[in-house]
């Protein structure tokens, strides 16, 4: 094959994969027949507000919580630093709408909580005061405890990269810890800590699950809301719109932070980050800081979810739950070879041809999942309703559709890991493959794939759990009476059957234990080249 035939590929599966995105962000100034209008004078206020609000709080809550837990475990060593260091990654496997439902469980009225305190203290309704968890800073709290892993993950990465030269020229200069965090360590994380926390801020935008439980009503509720209760594709697709734009935002806050400044020191001035060993209380203290976002973020919620799970029969349930899990993993494997399939498609187009146009277009399909998969449903369903000869083949309510609408949300994910594993491919390799006589389709299938082995596998993974977890696009396009684990999970919460909800979520729960380990087995190699010799005392 000519090589200019895998460019033009990856052009193609780029095109059809951002093309609903796009789509959405077009429908800006459609006529929606006065229904934006409406929505303008009575709730849009509410929507930018309260997503406002959470934007803001989440920001600083996992900032503050990624930040200081990834320079502990980095910079010092403690009691439980080795445990620590990969459990802090444990809160990615619980989605921000299961936590939701198990403190909302656990500190409403009824709850064990309260009901303790009562009993304890003669105390009756009214008689106290007790926050209310089903509020704009409940959610806050929630999706902090839920999504600080991104940052941490990003900044304990950074500040291992970080040479111990110039921590200790720091301390020459007479200052302590404190102040070198603050004055050095801090600004050279500086990249890493504004993409882990626009992460988070894009996962705040696209949860559904916990603020409708919440009754938090933000843009993407909106956006839901606009579309099954009003019936108006055109006003969802351009509160859509509106979202799209303030993600775009984020990114480009995210790219600017960044700018053109160097943050690496040259490789002959790096030497591994020596720890301080801290002892007695200040090793106590800083176990009990780490220890108190995973307690908070997965310990609790998956303590809870157990509790309601063995509290109840569920033989009778059994059926069903296989029948929705086998719906949940049938959709999960198929998006998953896809679009492994996909993501090396275009990888391999962006490695073959090296254009600004290809690989410009790869970063366009990483806008699918920087928005919320209510967004992408919506473009989804507006942009096959214009297609009508396929419309009946491929338009909401049908498994294709559905499929359809996770490859756009997610390829992303896949198309960066692959991408990320080539890079780490020679060049040369190539070279010589194509001296040989290879095609490039042959040096593909004969020399990359079987160096791709891993990241082939991350990929899949990675996106095999992203689809158990969706649940705003599964709402929108799933078939009727299709339903996966996460929708199921939704209604029962939704109905106040935490009890009949707890099974089908553990078992996501389960599922996202997956990513955690491989995370957590990068993050223990990286530490491990990073180990310094004897810890000084502190």
């Amino acid at each position: 094959m000519r090589s200019t035939y895998w460019p033009a590929l990856a052009l193609g599966l780029a095109g059809v994969l951002s093309l609903p995105v796009l789509v959405v962000l077009s429908r800006v100034t459609a006529d929606s027949e006065g229904v934006w209008q409406h929505l303008a004078a009575t709730v849009l206020p509410e929507y930018v507000k309260n997503s406002a609000l959470l934007l803001v709080g989440v920001g600083g809550g996992v900032t503050a919580i990624g930040v200081g837990c990834a320079w502990l475990v980095t910079m010092y060593t403690f009691p439980g630093r080795r445990w620590l260091t990969w459990a802090l990654l444990l809160p990615l496997a619980m989605p921000t709408y299961l936590m939701a439902y198990t403190y909302t469980d656990l500190l409403q009225y009824s709850g064990p909580v309260q009901t303790t305190l009562r009993d304890a203290f003669g105390w009756r309704r009214g008689d106290y005061w007790f926050p209310e968890i089903r509020s704009v800073s409940g959610a806050v709290v929630i999706f902090s405890l839920a999504l600080f892993p991104y940052v941490y993950l990003l900044v304990r990465a950074a500040f291992l990269s970080q040479s111990q030269t110039v921590l200790e020229v720091s301390r020459t200069l007479g200052r302590g810890p404190v102040r070198t965090f603050w004055t050095v360590a801090l600004p050279l994380a500086r990249p890493a800590i504004a993409a882990g926390t626009s992460l988070a801020l894009m996962e705040t935008l696209a949860e559904y699950g916990a603020v409708d439980y919440f009754a938090v009503d933000t843009f993407t509720t909106g956006i839901y809301r606009t579309w099954t209760s009003l019936a108006s594709p055109e006003a969802a697709a351009q509160l859509a719109s509106v979202l799209v734009l303030v993600v775009l935002v984020l990114l480009v806050f995210e790219r600017l932070a960044r700018g053109r400044a160097r943050y690496d020191a040259s490789a002959r001035d790096v030497r591994p980050v020596r720890p301080i060993e801290l002892t007695g209380l200040r090793g106590i203290a800083a176990s009990a800081i780490c220890a108190a976002p995973i307690l908070g973020g997965f310990l609790v919620p998956a303590g809870v979810l157990a509790r309601l799970a063995l509290g109840r029969s569920h033989t009778a349930r059994v059926p069903d739950l296989l029948s929705v899990t086998s719906n949940t993993v049938l959709l999960a494997a198929v998006t998953s070879a896809l679009l492994v399939a996909f993501g090396t498609l275009i990888a391999y187009g962006v490695r073959v041809s090296g254009g600004r146009l290809v690989r410009g277009a790869a970063r366009v399909v990483s806008l699918g999942y920087a928005v919320p998969g209510s967004v992408v449903a919506v473009g989804v369903l507006v942009t096959l309703s214009q297609l009508t000869a396929l419309a009946g083949v491929f338009a909401g309510g049908t498994l294709i559709g559905l499929v359809y609408a996770y490859s756009v949300r997610l390829s992303a994910v896949s198309v960066q890991a692959l991408d990320a594993g080539l890079q780490k491919i020679d060049p040369a390799i190539d070279d010589a493959a194509r001296t040989l006589g290879a095609a490039p389709s042959g040096v593909l299938r004969r020399v990359h794939l079987p160096l791709l082995r891993g990241s082939l596998l991350t990929a899949g993974l990675l996106v095999f759990v992203d689809v158990m977890k969706e649940l705003p696009a599964t709402m929108i396009m799933r078939p009727f009476d299709f339903d996966t684990l996460a929708v199921r999970v939704h209604r029962y919460a939704s109905d106040e059957r935490l009890a009949q909800a707890a099974l089908p979520a553990l078992l996501i729960v389960a599922a996202g234990l997956g990513p955690v380990v491989v995370l957590s087995r990068g993050l223990d190699r990286t530490g491990r080249g990073a180990a310094a010799k004897r810890p000084r005392a502190f």
